[in-house]
């Protein structure tokens, strides 16, 4: 999993917290930042009481900054949310498959909210992106899959949702840095305690900065004097243009492409962190989906194939890793660099997604987990995540029984370790 964010210690939130893209439900914790993994809150008899805890906050804020004033009026009606510690240790026994998750966000609803968007806004997002060399398109789409074009941002009291997870979460620190962050922004006059709102997990505005990716990356872009990305599209555009290029946006360049693998094709090098040129893979007879030879792009390349050999395989380029930076899913990418595509006018992927596959539940992974350790083959920690130690044993058993090694973990794959470790 690629994990290059900055030097702040935080770490991801699993795939579920973008299994919705917004329009679906509230959202949860999102883009612009790696955000911490679901978890049993931890408030018992052993914890400090609320009051206590916030008593020790307020010494920290102040040293860090934030006015004593600041810190009264923005915990004047604060308390701990116990539905926030209910969604923080949910842990989805299912997670949708990715073309579920792009069914969703490049329906054909959406798609024709993001072209009236990006038509209505056109002058806006020029003046917004035009400096960072970002494709509005790109920027469209992400704040189409994060908030629904700004109508589904998330309706939660920034400052108490931080404050519940920063106190009752396994993860306190991070929350807490965050917190302190939401209240130097809180003292900087960007915005006011009541009107910071957004996720559950203390994503913030209609493209979810968390408040530490706020403070690097947001940008006063209508220059009256705040940044503020609840209101201000001009704001909104010019910090998510400025978040994309502070990770790498490269202007001009191509997300990614559909490609043709050929029947010879090493499933092995179908990895994100697995790079090659485009001559090097064009050697090796990857060519465009329709036939043609690959985008001439100087940065390193790789092949994904989300689905296995039975779905749509794709060169991806130094751009769709910077939308990784934003959110660490690859179902999350694609979808935006699908949306942005279908904005420009592009159609939907030409292969055909597995959509006979039944979702593997966590604990099926976790149970293919135990039969692949089981027969030798090194899964990594069992924990429910197919990652890339988990998809080298599934390989390693696809082989082993003449199966295409796609790494590709189904249903079927699960029974037939079942039957074999059984007999």
């Amino acid at each position: 999993m690629r994990i290059r964010f900055f030097a702040l210690s935080l770490a991801i939130l699993t795939l579920a917290a973008c299994q919705s893209p917004a329009g679906t439900t509230k959202p949860a914790a999102s883009a612009a930042v790696e955000q911490p993994s679901p978890s049993a809150g931890t408030i018992g008899s052993t914890s400090p009481s609320f009051a206590d805890w916030r008593n020790g906050l307020r010494v920290d804020a102040l040293a860090a900054g934030v006015s004593a004033a600041t810190f009264d009026r923005a915990f004047q009606t604060v308390t701990p949310d116990p539905d926030i510690l209910a969604k923080d240790s949910a842990q989805p026994e299912y997670t949708r498959p990715v073309w579920a998750y792009l069914d969703t966000a490049v329906s054909p609803a959406n798609v024709a909210l993001g072209e009236t968007a990006l038509a209505g806004n056109a002058q806006a997002l020029a003046r917004a992106t035009q400096p960072y060399g970002v494709d509005p398109k790109i920027v469209v789409a992400i704040w189409g899959i994060e908030s629904l074009y700004g109508k589904n941002s998330g309706d939660y009291n920034i400052i108490e949702a931080l404050a519940t997870l920063a106190y009752g979460s396994r993860r306190p620190d991070v929350f807490r840095q965050n917190l302190i962050d939401a209240l130097l922004i809180l003292q900087s006059g960007d915005i006011d305690a009541a009107n910071m709102r957004g996720s559950w997990a203390g994503a913030m505005g209609q493209t979810q900065f968390m408040p530490a990716a706020f403070r690097k990356y947001a940008v006063d872009g209508d220059q009256d004097g705040k940044r503020d990305i609840w209101n201000s599209l001009p704001d909104v555009f010019a910090s998510t243009a400025n978040y994309l290029v502070a990770f790498g946006w490269k202007p001009g360049e191509p997300w990614g492409a559909e490609v043709r693998l050929p029947a010879t094709f090493p499933w092995e090098l179908a990895e994100i962190d697995t790079s090659k040129s485009v001559d090097e893979w064009s050697a090796m007879g990857v060519r465009l989906v329709g036939g043609g030879k690959l985008p001439r792009v100087a940065s390193p390349a790789s092949i994904i194939a989300p689905a296995g050999h039975r779905g749509p395989a794709f060169i991806v380029f130094e751009n769709f890793r910077t939308l990784l930076d934003y959110n660490n899913s690859i179902s999350y990418a694609l979808a935006v660099a699908h949306l942005a595509d279908r904005l420009g006018g592009g159609g939907d992927f030409v292969a055909q997604w597995p959509r006979d596959e039944p979702p593997l539940s966590l604990t099926d992974k976790q149970d293919l987990q135990n039969l692949l350790a089981a027969r030798g083959y090194d899964p990594g920690e069992v924990d429910g995540v197919i990652g890339p130690k988990t998809r080298v044993a599934i390989r390693l058993f696809q082989r082993q029984i003449g199966e295409v090694p796609d790494g590709f973990a189904t249903l079927a794959l699960l029974n037939r370790l079942r039957a074999t470790t059984a007999s």
